[in-house]
């Protein structure tokens, strides 16, 4: 093997390591595959995100090396998706440990207190009474539009899609643990979709600590 050749790998193998410790630890880039964040967050968005914000945590465990802030209602978060750790969820947080949460005919009421909530939107006009049951959805809390009410448990979040009547969240499968929270999204460096370049999203700034109102 040529002392070229051993050159131009090492430089490769620095190069994936680098990469790789950054995505570890720092940065990571993800796509926006459904409508559940609409309109803050489009399909076809790629977004970076920001895996410092809420701690580093040692790899492959449920430990911190470092922990970061904690979420508070309002904000985005990417997080690992419960039932399948595999897979990343970004919603946005709806209640934090000891918080209490009711949803009444889609309005969002925490501790008894109504919730502003610009980032919400709804495309549909059914509201679903507190016993009603999407077909293939069940929730043991009530229904989408009504739900709870439920006290959120230590050292776990409430979280909720912006797009309210098509986001599965924990209105349907629970919690978020504090350990699977994994990040903020800060930007969005590109966006298509079917074959269309956004380019009024391209470098947005996305606004992860919305006012909660209460």
């Amino acid at each position: 093997m040529s002392k070229k050749f051993w050159d131009w790998t090492k430089s490769i193998l620095i190069a994936l390591l680098i990469a790789l410790f950054i995505r570890t630890f720092f940065i990571e880039a993800f796509k926006i595959p459904s409508g559940s964040m609409e309109p803050t967050l489009l399909p076809g968005d790629y977004i970076l995100v920001n895996k410092i914000s809420y701690g580093i945590k040692i790899p492959f465990t449920h430990e911190f090396l470092w922990k970061g802030k904690d979420p508070k209602v309002g904000d985005i978060v990417v997080f690992r998706y419960p039932p399948d750790p595999s897979v990343h969820f970004i919603k946005r947080c709806m209640g934090v440990p000891g918080d209490t949460v009711q949803i009444i005919n889609r309005q969002v009421y925490i501790n008894g207190k109504k919730v502003y909530e610009p980032y919400a939107y709804f495309s549909s006009p059914i509201i679903y009474p507190r016993n009603a049951q999407i077909p293939g959805i069940t929730t043991p809390y009530g229904s989408r539009d009504n739900w709870g009410p439920v006290k959120v448990p230590p050292h776990e979040y409430f979280m909720m899609g912006d797009n309210r009547d098509n986001s599965y969240d924990s209105r349907f499968w629970g919690f978020v643990p504090r350990y699977d929270i994994t990040g903020e999204p800060f930007i969005i460096y590109f966006s298509i979709y079917h074959w269309k370049i956004r380019f009024n999203r391209i470098f947005k700034i996305i606004n992860t600590n919305a006012q909660d109102g209460r």
